[in-house]
């Protein structure tokens, strides 16, 4: 509740409350002060008590903290629970997780550039003289009238 409130903050609100209420008075008004948050503080546990009563055995692991949004959220969502139960943040960003997918293609690649270096490496025997019957003759056909 005052996590908020730094050190000069408070000791601006003591300036004030002294020049407000004096010193006479500022012993009675804390006294006052701190009996009504006793008294809201105790109630708020008794409703608690009493929630927690009305509920039943089922829910004897209930929290209230858990009731605040930011602690549902780091609760359920962001931390996996120990049974893996809860939606965990593991478990989403190994299914988002593109390595699995990219390493089968880096070895894909890798097989393919191995096997080309091996084609590469035994290459076929080459002939150099002209074989009777390959080849392109000196003149193509070509029917200018068609074009």
């Amino acid at each position: 509740m005052f996590s908020d409130v730094g050190p000069l903050e408070l000791v601006t609100l003591a300036v004030l409350a002294v020049l407000l209420f004096g010193p006479d008075r500022l012993p009675e008004i804390i006294q006052n002060v701190a009996g009504f948050l006793r008294k809201v503080r105790e109630f708020s546990e008794s409703a608690k008590q009493e929630i927690r009563s009305e509920l039943g055995p089922e829910f004897k692991d209930f929290e209230f903290e858990d009731l605040n949004p930011r602690t549902f959220v780091r609760k359920h969502v962001l931390e996996s629970d120990d049974d893996g139960d809860g939606l965990g943040l593991d478990e989403i960003r190994s299914a988002l997780d593109p390595r699995a997918e990219l390493s089968q293609v880096a070895d894909a690649v890798r097989e393919a550039a191995d096997e080309a270096r091996d084609d590469a490496a035994t290459p076929e025997r080459v002939s150099l003289t002209k074989e009777a019957g390959t080849g392109s003759p000196a003149h193509a056909a070509v029917d200018h009238d068609a074009t």
